[in-house]
């Protein structure tokens, strides 16, 4: 949710922001619901101090021992009144928040500017493309071969997009978590938390999930429940309706967790294997921070999401997302992308945003600076989602003799022993 002062005061600065983004919202009704709302304010306001005037006036002439019959009627008239002016403006602000709530963030101004992904630019590219002198597998092929994870018993059990880790495969996705979670908390400093899967209404409306992507969350409906899509949802909501102290800033969250999400829309795009899933496992940062050292923050994160690909020996690339490509609520985001050699692609395996002060707005979490009280910024990033690492670990690594050789940094969590065979 934006500042409603900027929406009052820079109606056209965010009409020209929202172009930039390409998306398409009704700005003019959500002016038009602002100034019905002010004006019904105004209005109460001034009923409000009538009525008072008039309840005063009543007592004044009861203790003098008058009739005071004519003004109680005008209280009564004044009442009458007030109800009718508050379940008006009720009405107004119930379509206000409604619309301020689909209304996307607004961009930072060195977000670049682009129509679609093909103008994302890409920041920064680490590591070698990988070349075999032998005929290589793709990640299905050698995790049938080495009997690393069953799509066809997920499938039975569940449903497409939900595998089973089996074996070692269970063991390597295990011990990712572990490495990704350790290297959080020990080397950059975030605390570990481990947060409910379920999450109620309020919670997703706060980080931006709802309204706007209901079709994309599974709801358990009898107990108004939803799956969280990330971690990011509970890991923010911690501190909803909450004010921190400025000492306090930053706070950095990390947390595992399974990831629940219908992908209403796209499925039947990228649906190989684990390029797209309907659970998947996934490490995620969040941090709450001042105005002014979140940016500061959102590079520093993006460096910890390349850290880890780095002592996992993969190619990636960091891209920044152009203003008709970013999220709903980001202002600014970075992606990471690994390369799956195999499948001669280029796969997401993180998302950085800074989200400014959209989500604070959303679920009240301020910070007090001084005498003043400001919304806080929060920022979250993927570190990282298990399934297109495992597809570039395994593609990557593989040998001519069909075993893999993992990263030095996995040994010890794969029992000193980081070769996968039969």
């Amino acid at each position: 949710m934006i500042d409603p002062k900027i929406l009052r005061e820079k109606p056209e600065a965010i009409r020209q922001n929202l172009s930039l983004r390409g998306a398409k919202f009704d700005l003019d009704s959500l002016l038009s619901l602002d100034q019905s709302k002010r004006k019904l304010t105004g209005e109460l306001d001034s009923l409000k101090a009538l009525r008072n005037q008039v309840s005063a006036e009543v007592a004044k002439i009861k203790r003098e021992g008058g009739d005071a019959t004519e003004v109680m009627e005008k209280s009564r008239q004044s009442g009458e009144q007030l109800k009718g002016l508050q379940d008006e403006y009720n009405s107004v602000e119930l379509q206000w928040n409604d619309l301020m709530l689909c209304m996307p963030n607004l961009l930072h101004a060195s977000v670049p500017k682009g129509k679609n992904s093909s103008e994302n630019p890409v920041r920064r590219t680490w590591g070698e493309k990988k070349s075999f002198d032998f005929k290589a597998k793709d990640h299905l092929e050698l995790g049938k071969t080495l009997q690393l994870f069953d799509f066809e018993r997920g499938a039975k059990i569940s449903g497409s997009g939900f595998p089973v880790y089996t074996g070692r495969g269970a063991k390597l996705e295990r011990s990712l978590i572990n490495f990704f979670l350790d290297s959080l908390s020990s080397r950059f400093g975030f605390t570990e938390m481990q947060p409910p899967l379920l999450v109620n209404r309020q919670s997703m409306q706060g980080t931006g999930q709802l309204p706007k992507f209901e079709e994309d969350m599974y709801r358990c409906a009898e107990d108004a429940y939803y799956l969280i899509p990330t971690a990011e949802v509970p890991l923010t909501n911690l501190h909803s309706g909450e004010v921190f102290q400025e000492e306090q800033l930053p706070i950095n969250y990390c947390g595992y967790t399974p990831c629940f999400r219908r992908e209403a829309g796209t499925w039947g795009k990228e649906t190989r294997g684990f390029l797209r899933l309907h659970q998947f496992d996934k490490v995620e940062m969040v941090r709450f921070a001042s105005a002014e050292t979140s940016y500061a923050l959102h590079e520093e994160m993006v460096q910890c999401s390349e850290w880890l690909l780095q002592q996992l020996e993969l190619q990636y690339r960091v891209i920044e997302l152009c203003s008709g490509d970013i999220g709903f609520g980001a202002a600014k985001c970075y992606d990471i992308e690994v390369y799956a050699p195999k499948e001669e692609r280029w796969l997401e395996v993180s998302s950085v945003s800074n989200f400014e002060d959209f989500q604070a707005r959303r679920a009240n979490i301020r910070v007090k600076q001084g005498p003043k009280m400001n919304f806080v910024h929060t920022l979250n990033g993927s570190a990282l989602a298990t399934p297109r690492v495992l597809v570039a670990l395994l593609e990557t690594h593989q040998q001519a003799d069909g075993t893999i050789i993992l990263p030095q940094v996995l040994e010890s969590y794969m029992g000193g022993d980081r070769k996968l065979k039969l």
